[in-house]
């Protein structure tokens, strides 16, 4: 029977319940596949799991942020990645057309076919789906701070958000890439691993993730009215037209600020990175399993 190896985080889905793993292996088993698993714990370097590993095929479970701690330790390998997208957001799934539901995630991966998408990194670390400082990482690091004094979730999402922007911090930073240098002050840059949707209903989507290319997003304006301004724009499909947004695609960008260290989101994941920020684009890395494509209906 063929085995694969699954890297589960336990605290998604049914783990509260402490019934996943032994749901996932039956599933697998029904599709004549042994499944063996291993669970993350927090504050454990996922790599090391994934390099425990001894099949070909390695499979995330989880939300983004474990995706993107299983894919850094697969990149530039032989090693295929499958994804059970059992997070809340899953971008990462959602933009390679992975089924949510956890029967067909299955299916998916156990006769999906595979293909090849880009990574990028920010200073030697890996991301899948974008990477940014500013605001958004400054969020998150205030959420995890009132959960660690017992609030829950989305009650320290907000009053983290809240705090944030009454502060509103701002950088001055200067970017470079090949054919761009933009000298600003700006509340965020976002860096996406390929081009995102910036406009309409379709906002934080990608089309592709197998381009090559890094997409830039900031803004020339620091104020709280401007940013506003900004995400109606976006949300009317006029964000093109804002003369103080900045977008442009590149294979690398560096980013430098006066502040020796910055804190820099990368998938979710929250980290403090010595300046400047060096990101590029790394095509091919990942050979990634996908629903088979479905077949072009012939004309009558």
């Amino acid at each position: 029977m063929p085995q694969i190896d699954i890297i589960l985080n336990p605290t998604v889905g049914d783990g509260r319940e402490g019934n996943l793993a032994q749901r996932l292996k039956t599933l697998f088993r029904d599709h004549d596949m042994t499944a063996y698993i291993r669970e993350t714990q927090k504050g454990e370097d996922t790599s090391k799991l994934v390099l425990d590993c001894q099949n070909k095929t390695i499979v995330a479970a989880g939300g983004d942020g474990t995706v993107s701690a299983v894919a850094g330790a697969l990149a530039e390998t032989d090693k295929s990645l499958g994804v059970l997208p059992l997070g809340t957001l899953n971008h990462f799934a959602k933009d390679l057309k992975i089924p949510l539901d956890i029967n067909e995630a299955i299916e998916t991966v156990t006769s999906g076919q595979t293909i090849r998408v880009d990574a990028a990194e920010v200073n030697g670390h890996l991301f899948i789906n974008n990477s940014s400082f500013g605001l958004y990482p400054e969020v998150v690091h205030g959420r995890e701070l009132h959960e660690r004094l017992g609030h829950g979730k989305w009650n320290s999402l907000l009053r983290s958000a809240i705090r944030v922007f009454q502060r509103y911090p701002v950088f001055v930073v200067r970017i470079d890439s090949n054919d761009e240098r933009i000298v600003t002050s700006t509340p965020f840059v976002f860096i996406g691993n390929n081009e995102y949707e910036i406009e309409g209903l379709n906002i934080g989507k990608r089309q592709a993730l197998n381009k090559g290319k890094l997409a830039v997003y900031t803004t020339r304006r620091t104020g709280r009215l401007s940013l506003f301004r900004i995400a109606i724009r976006a949300l009317f499909g006029r964000l093109r037209q804002e003369k103080d947004f900045v977008n442009f695609l590149t294979d690398e960008v560096t980013i430098e600020t006066p502040r020796r260290l910055v804190r820099v989101a990368m998938d979710g994941e929250v980290a403090m990175l010595e300046t400047p920020l060096r990101y590029r684009i790394v095509p091919d890395a990942l050979r990634v399993i996908v629903p088979n494509a479905k077949p072009n209906k012939e004309a009558d």
